[in-house]
């Protein structure tokens, strides 16, 4: 498993953590020279509690995996969150 592959497990596991266990979520990783960008895929119907009220969770998602990834010195990481 490379460095960059650790931020999408990262991701997947704070997303997990956040939703009952039978539901299922994708994460597609796209890197580039300047940035990676990591999409999570759920479904409509929970999209709701991930992004949280105001957007509050999903910015707590992108602040923890955005410093993991400047403490391994990997650059700039953005997380689209959207529905399947």
């Amino acid at each position: 498993m490379n460095e960059k592959e650790s931020l999408k497990n990262l991701t997947e596991y704070l997303v997990k953590e956040l939703l009952p266990s039978n539901v299922d979520i994708k994460i597609e990783q796209i890197d580039s020279e300047s940035d990676t960008v990591i999409k999570v895929l759920v479904p409509s119907d929970v999209i709701s509690t991930i992004i949280g009220k105001g957007g509050n969770i999903a910015n707590s998602i992108r602040t923890i995996v955005q410093a993991a990834s400047y403490n391994k010195k990997l650059g700039r990481v953005r997380i689209n969150i959207d529905s399947l």
